[in-house]
């Protein structure tokens, strides 16, 4: 009897697991879980409108920032793509292309394109900052009501955003920074597109990469060996290898890949837009040590009327509590 008392006095008290008085550790809810994996995403969507922006300064081109960003999570994730391979061949092809579009190479080039046309605080202000009208416009295309109340407000909010930012380019006309901006709405377009695309598929996070980067990475390798994209990467700067290497192949391309498509199945994908629009504040706090970019007097209204949107088309009526018989 003493031997055994002094030997369960030696256990740590929570080692034999959670006893009365003594909870085990709490766990997130769902809804917690997915916020915080949108709230990493956002940051690496900052990093990703900064690198857009950088990359009409660095050694790589285009294409060869999308062989980093579709190639690197495929090499990461092949052996678990490899035993994912028959549900992502029987995802039903309507769905396969929102994906495949919606985030694959035309999203990647448009972004690219539109960013070396205008600034990060562009591109990370129309790209996630539309999505959420883009989202709620497919929606009501397939039956859902209008946006009411606070939602429809917070819409027109970001709506007035983006046009703020743009304004001081039609007069007079700017047509780099008009064809750039434009081009980030055909991106933002794009990107709801995935981002309802996601929650049609029957895949978990990694399946959702698979389907989305095997196809782009092919798609990118045929236009590089035809010499319909020109390529770089074999005299580019090791920094800038590097460089996008980190934030599009593996921020990017892996952790935003997998914690987006966690946070939709969490939250949905109308949630989801909005809530990940708020990466525009960090991507114009980012880009002035950064970039050295300066914040115009267009970014300083669009910026916060476009926050003050997401804000408002974020809220959610609460639920009616019955009065007392």
């Amino acid at each position: 009897m003493v031997a055994t008392n002094t030997t369960r006095a030696t256990v740590p008290p929570d080692a034999e697991g959670p006893r009365a008085g003594h909870p085990g550790p709490r766990r997130l809810s769902p809804q917690a879980e997915g916020m915080l994996a949108l709230l990493v995403t956002v940051a690496i969507w900052a990093a990703f409108a900064l690198s857009a922006r950088a990359l009409s300064a660095s050694s790589l081109l285009p294409a060869d920032a999308a062989l980093l960003r579709f190639g690197v999570p495929l090499l990461v994730l092949l052996p678990a793509l490899w035993r994912r391979r028959r549900r992502i061949a029987a995802v039903r092809p309507s769905a396969a292309v929102k994906i495949i579009c919606g985030a694959g190479v035309p999203f990647f080039l448009a972004a690219m394109h539109g960013g070396a046309l205008t600034s990060a605080a562009f591109v990370g202000s129309i790209v996630p900052g539309m999505v959420p009208l883009f989202v709620s416009a497919i929606m009501v295309r397939r039956g859902h009501g209008l946006p009411r109340g606070t939602q429809a407000a917070g819409l027109a909010l970001i709506a007035a955003g983006v046009a703020a930012l743009v304004w001081r380019y039609v007069v007079p006309v700017d047509t780099d920074v008009l064809v750039g901006a434009g081009t980030l709405l055909v991106a933002s377009g794009l990107w709801a597109l995935y981002t309802v695309g996601l929650r049609e598929v029957d895949l978990d996070p990694v399946g959702s990469i698979g389907l989305l980067c095997l196809p782009s990475f092919a798609v990118i390798g045929i236009l590089v060996l035809t010499g319909v994209l020109p390529t770089g990467i074999a005299h580019a700067a090791g920094s800038d290898i590097a460089l996008f290497l980190v934030v599009q192949g593996l921020g990017v391309g892996l952790c935003a890949g997998l914690l987006y498509a966690f946070a939709i199945r969490r939250l949905g994908a109308e949630r989801s837009s909005v809530v990940g629009s708020l990466s525009p504040v960090a991507v114009v706090l980012l880009a002035i040590p950064l970039l050295g970019e300066s914040p115009t007097a267009a970014v300083l209204i669009g910026v916060p009327l476009i926050t003050a949107g997401v804000v408002l088309a974020n809220r959610r009526p609460r639920p009616k509590v019955p009065a007392d018989a």
